[in-house]
Parts: C-alpha cells; sequence; structure tokens
C-alpha cells in the first residue's frame, strides 16, 4: 500500500522516519524548494522525546538541543508563581525537556529519510477521488500522482484539509506572537531554565536552545493580521517590555531585527472527524493548538507514532478510525488547556487572584497534570 505524505515539517518527517521503522511504503512532498533555517525555538516534552528516542534521533536532538530541567512561571520581575523542578520527570523517563532550535530538529530528521522518498518544491493543490477510492494528487506545477492513502502534514492552513473539510475553521486568540532567536549567552542559573514571565496583558518566554543561542517569545494582545515596520520592531518590543526584568530587554537587543517572527496565535476549532475515505489528517492540520503548552509539535510526533503503529498492526482494519479513537481524546484536552491558559494570562482583571492562585496549587496536583501529558501508551 503506498502512502503519501503531503508536509515535510516536523510531523510529515516524523511520520515519514516512523514509516521508514516499520516497513511502510511512502513518498512526501513539500512545497519549499529546500529546507530553510528559518524559524525559532522548540520545547520537545518527554512525550515527543519518546517517540523520537524510538525513531533513533534522541542522541543527536540531545547534541544540538539544551535540556530544560526546571520551568519557571514567574512575574514580570522574575519573581516565581510557579517553580518546578523536573527530577520527577527524569525518574520516570530518563529526561526532561529539550529546547532546540525548530530549523535544526527539521533538518535532523530530514538528513534520516531516503532521498528518493522526498520531493521538495512541490506543493499540493488539489486531490481527486478514484473509483477504487485510490487518490490523483495534483501539485502548483501542474504535474500529478497517484497514491492509495494520503497523509495530510501541511499545516493549519492545510490545503488538504480546506478541501477535505470546507467548514474547518481556524480561530483567532486575540493574541499575537513575536519569536526570535538572540546571539548571547544567560547566566548559568538560567542555562536549563524555561522560563515564562506574566506582566499586563503581555508575556514574555525565554530558554537557551544551543551554544550562543537563546530562544524567545513575546506575547500581546493584539487585532488580527497587524504588521510591523521592520526597522522599529526591536524600539516597539522594548518599550512594551521596557518593565520587565533587564534580561528581556537584553535578549530583544541581541536579536537581529530580520530574524524577528511574528505571528497571530491561532488554533483550529476541534474537528469531528480528522479522516475521510482514504486520508488522514495529523498534527496542526486536524488539530492545531495554541502554543501555550508546548505541546503542538510534540502531538505531531505522538500522531506519527501512533498512526504508523495502527498502519503496521492492523492492515485488515481502518487504520485511519483506530488512530482517531487512540488520539482525539488526549489532543482535545490539550487543545481546551492551551486555549484557557492563554486567555487566562491575558486578562484584563483578576490578575491578583489569578497569580495568587498559580502561587498556591499543590505541587502534586501539577506534576500529576504533567505527568498525564507526557505519557505514551502502548498502542
Amino acid at each position: 500500500m503506498k502512502y503519501t505524505i503531503v508536509g515535510a515539517g516536523i510531523g510529515g518527517l516524523a511520520t515519514a522516519l516512523a514509516f521508514e521503522r516499520k516497513g511502510i511504503d511512502y513518498h512526501i512532498f513539500e512545497k519549499a524548494p529546500e529546507l530553510s533555517k528559518v524559524g525559532a525555538g522548540i520545547w520537545l516534552a518527554p512525550n515527543a522525546l519518546q517517540v523520537l528516542e524510538r525513531l533513533g534521533v534522541l542522541e543527536e536532538i540531545k547534541e544540538k538541543g539544551n535540556a530544560i530541567d526546571r520551568i519557571t512561571l514567574a512575574k514580570a520581575d522574575l519573581s516565581p508563581l510557579s517553580d518546578n523542578f523536573q527530577e520527577h520527570v527524569k525518574r520516570a523517563f530518563g529526561y526532561s525537556t529539550i529546547a532546540i532550535h525548530r530549523a535544526e530538529l527539521q533538518k535532523l530528521l530530514f538528513k534520516k529519510i531516503p532521498a528518493e522518498k522526498v520531493s521538495l518544491g512541490k506543493g499540493f493543490t488539489s486531490f481527486s477521488e478514484l473509483k477504487d477510492k485510490s487518490l490523483q494528487l495534483t501539485f502548483d506545477d501542474r504535474t500529478e500522482f497517484f497514491t492509495e492513502f494520503m497523509i495530510a502534514a501541511d499545516g493549519i492552513h492545510s490545503s488538504v484539509r480546506k478541501q477535505l473539510f470546507p467548514q474547518s475553521k481556524i480561530r483567532f486568540s486575540g493574541q499575537t506572537c513575536w519569536r526570535g532567536v538572540a546571539d548571547t549567552e544567560l547566566e548559568q542559573e538560567f542555562v536549563h531554565r524555561g522560563m515564562e514571565l506574566w506582566g499586563d496583558r503581555i508575556r514574555f518566554g525565554i530558554s537557551k536552545i544551543a551554544k550562543g543561542k537563546v530562544y524567545w517569545f513575546a506575547v500581546a494582545t493584539d487585532q488580527a493580521n497587524q504588521k510591523d515596520e521592520r526597522n522599529l520592531i526591536k524600539q516597539k518590543l522594548l518599550k512594551m517590555f521596557a518593565r520587565f526584568h533587564p534580561l528581556v530587554g537584553r535578549l530583544i537587543t541581541a536579536t537581529s531585527e530580520v530574524t524577528i517572527l511574528r505571528n497571530d496565535i491561532n488554533d483550529l476549532e476541534p474537528l469531528q472527524q480528522w479522516h475521510k475515505g482514504h486520508i488522514c489528517l495529523i498534527g496542526d492540520a486536524g488539530h492545531a493548538t495554541t502554543p501555550n503548552m508546548g505541546q503542538g509539535g510534540a502531538q505531531a510526533i505522538e500522531d506519527a507514532y501512533y498512526l504508523s503503529h495502527m498502519i503496521h498492526a492492523y492492515p485488515d482494519q481502518n487504520p485511519f478510525l483506530l488512530f482517531q479513537q487512540k488520539r482525539q481524546r488526549k489532543v482535545n484536552a490539550i487543545v481546551k488547556q492551551s486555549w484557557t491558559t492563554g486567555k487566562m494570562a491575558h486578562w484584563s482583571y483578576g490578575q491578583h487572584l489569578r497569580d495568587f492562585l498559580l502561587k498556591h496549587i499543590p505541587k502534586t496536583i501539577v506534576e500529576k497534570k504533567i505527568m498525564e501529558v507526557y505519557q505514551i501508551e502502548k498502542p
């Protein structure tokens, strides 16, 4: 059986590698003519790392990234609201979270895929279902490809999903996010620490991702589809975060303005179905989440693990249905919690109550919630 993967982002590449391991016949198409170095950082939580370990790439990820052994949610001055050391996580799984540049992760996965199974510069435009339920795919260079099954891993703005489920809706959170990588080092106390600082309807996240590289993100309430003047973007951010800990201003200053990215924070209104006929949506194409839990990439990687198992282990059943049944409950819970967390971070009123509650949540409850997200069940 031939499976075609549309999209060579993290989810698509992880799926290709999982298929490679299971001996599943596949080909992957990507619209970009080459993999670029564009992007910023990504956190790989232990649920993602467990899959990547099974795929044989964990050690290289450890070498390219940076371990996060302490996760701090703090006020603007860096005084903690919630401070979670990850010893219980390391005892359970053997590692905590790893922060890495997204482009490094993508490159690492890409080089594991045989060259003859990848076609770059091929942007998907449409599909047609044939009489035998197989598919004819059309690309933006007017070429066609025939396949039995298609896996859509083409992101939140998925062209496959728009044709398959035209009623699907992308939701704007009311927030926008700037992301950058500063060319600097952190003080030793921050090297293996992931931090998010909450101010008055604005917040700032920090984590080292490699030697001399610190990933940061800045979030603010805003209207959708706004633009910045490139030469004024640092000045704008420095003014916005002037009352935050001095580290924030230092990181913004140490970042080239041409590399700072701005994107509205969106997710996908949960779908009842992720599949139809011989087509299945994975990752952001099927269940995009806001980044507030750091689980978008991790859930796409989990998808790769479970989908490949269902295809390999149940050849006489509908693997797409089994995959959805296995994954949907957990994914929907994460989408909902991430959306709620983002809204709470930007409350106009009740900030003191919010901060008090965050500071006094029992450690056992926090750890239990974390472990539920990080757990990989047997398929």
